[in-house]
Parts: C-alpha cells; structure tokens; sequence
C-alpha cells in the first residue's frame, strides 16, 4: 500500500476524487486551497489499483506545470481494511511495485560514477582471491558487494519501456563494470600465472547446461523480486555469481596466456550476459511492464522484439560455438 500525494490547482479537484471513487481507493481526503490555488489531495492506495491510478493522474496532469505527485511508503495503517479486489490482469499490475517505482529505483542503479567503479575494482580483488585460493565463501563474499545486478535489469526494463537514453546508459555502465573487472583480473593473471590451477578457476573454462540454466534464473529472479517489491539482494548475488567469476577467471587467464582455456572462461561470460539479459526482458514482458501512452508503447514493442531477437540469435550462435569447441577438444 502507498500514499499517494497530489499537489494540483484547485480546478482539478472534481477530476482527481473522480479517479479515486473510479478506482475504488481505500481512502481519499483533500486540504483547502493554498494562496497559489494549489489543493494537496491525499490517497491510501492499495498495490493492485495504484499503476491504474498512476497512469490516470498523469492523464489528467500531464499538461500542468504547478502539479506534482508524490508516491510515500505506508508501512501499517489503522483500523486494518480490506484490500479490494485487483484488476485479474498481470498486464496492467507489475506486482507490488508501479513503472514509476521501478525506474527510479533500475536508474539509480544503473549510474556510472565512482562509488560503482570502486565496488567493482574491490569485488574482483576478493574474487580473485577466493578463486585462485580455491575458497567458495571468499567468492560468495565477492558476489555480495558486487554491483553487476544493476546494469544489467536496467538494459532489460529501459527495452520495455523504449527508453533510449536509459538504454546507452545500462550499455556503458555495463561494459564499463565488466571491462573494469577484467582488466584487474589481468594484472592479477600476469602477475601470479603460476597459482592458476585451482579447481574453482577450472570450473568456469567449460560452460554446461547447468550454467545456462543458472543464470536464467538469475536474471528471472532479479526481475520478480524487483517487481514484487522485495529485496533484491540475494538475487543479486545470484546474477552476480553468474557474471563476475567468468570475468575474473577470463581476466586472469589472459594475463597468464592461457588462451585455451580463456576462451572457455570468455565462452561461459557471453552465455551468461546473454542469459541474464534474455530471462530479464522475458520476465519484464510477463509482468507487463510497459509505457504508459500509445506512442511509446508502440516504439517499445519495436525496441522489445529488437532486444528479444538479438539475445536469442547470440545465444544460439554461442551455443552452437561451445558446441564445435567441444567437438574439437574431444
């Protein structure tokens, strides 16, 4: 449940607390008009109707330049009510969390500034270790403070919405995070080329089937808990362990010229960006997300079968490389 804050002129009241009543909201009040003929009216909305009611007072809204709304976090209100019954349409109701929500909340993930760059150098510091120790809990500690979760569901939600802007920035956060990643991993590599060998660096030259699977559920998982408003932590690890050990072990094997068996570790990166990205748009696209007018849905449906075609074709272009690879080790 959230409350919902409109700051409009005066005139629009008797269109605002039609929407509400349309919109069967748990309670609606209004205070007197300001000196700037401004009104402040309140709603409590429950999860299933507040996308509805969003998209309607933008509607309404869109044209003034005075008016504001403001989406607050309820956290218990008193008496308990009844929530009414939602819309039976997965479409029009993204879960717990509307457009809105989301992207204010991908966008700010998905910034390249310092704070990412750092998070990313000392990750794969501790990844590194953790590999060439042959140390599962180091690296699962590496998977915790990376911040690879962010770019990548933002590249996926800003194709549903056709956010071109939000797109170029997941893209350069993106490869930014990942080239960054690499490029420690290869100084490690080339510094210490001889304790290579472990048995966790082995185990991501050789991509299977139970990494493919893997890291589609990763970036399904990401995307559910997102839109259902729970936390995204541990799902971040979960698409991280998908992401950043490739890269390391991709990184350090470059450095030490093991090319072979770097490309094995850059095969099982690419499977898995793929991956993420192809079960992020799929799982944004069961849930509905779209944009809000005619126009840019219809230039999001064209970025959407452009971003869905794309991940496919490189997948089956990568699979069938891992394919002829085998062949060739065997």
């Amino acid at each position: 449940m959230r409350l919902v804050e409109i700051i409009a002129d005066g005139g629009h009241l008797p269109t605002l607390t039609g929407i509400a009543e349309q919109h069967q909201v748990t309670d609606c009040w209004h205070g007197p008009e300001g000196e700037d003929g401004r009104i402040a009216l309140r709603m409590l909305v429950d999860d299933g109707h507040r996308q509805h009611v969003i998209d309607a007072l933008q509607n309404v809204l869109a044209t003034s330049e005075t008016a504001r709304i403001i989406i607050l976090p309820v956290e218990v209100t008193l008496p308990r009510t009844e929530v009414a019954a939602a819309p039976d349409d997965r479409k029009t109701a993204n879960g717990s969390q509307t457009r809105e929500e989301l992207y204010e909340r991908i966008e700010r993930e998905a910034r390249l500034n310092s704070n990412f760059l750092l998070m990313v150098f000392l990750s794969t510091i501790v990844a590194a270790i953790g590999l060439i120790e042959n140390n599962v809990a180091v690296i699962v500690g590496a998977m915790v403070i990376a911040p690879l979760l962010g770019p990548n569901i933002s590249l996926a939600f800003a194709t549903s919405l056709g956010d071109g802007e939000l797109i170029w920035q997941s893209l350069k956060t993106n490869m930014a995070g990942l080239g960054l990643a690499m490029l420690i991993a290869v100084a490690i590599g080339f510094i210490w080329p001889d304790y290579l060998y472990s048995s966790e660096i082995m185990a991501r030259t050789d991509v299977g089937l139970d990494g493919v699977v893997l890291a589609l559920v990763s970036g399904a998982a990401a995307v559910l808990s997102l839109t259902t408003g729970l936390s995204s932590a541990l799902v971040g690890v979960m698409v991280a362990v998908a992401l950043l050990p490739p890269a390391a072990t991709l990184g350090m094997l470059l450095g030490s010229g093991q090319l072979r068996l770097a490309l094995g570790a850059g095969l099982v990166l690419a499977v898995n960006v793929v991956c993420v990205n192809l079960s992020a748009k799929l799982m944004f696209l069961y849930k509905g997300v779209k944009p809000r007018t005619w126009l840019e849905k219809r230039k999001a449906r064209q970025s959407v079968g452009i971003y869905i075609l794309i991940w496919i074709v490189t997948l089956g272009i990568l699979l069938a490389a891992i394919m002829v690879r085998g062949q060739l080790i065997t």
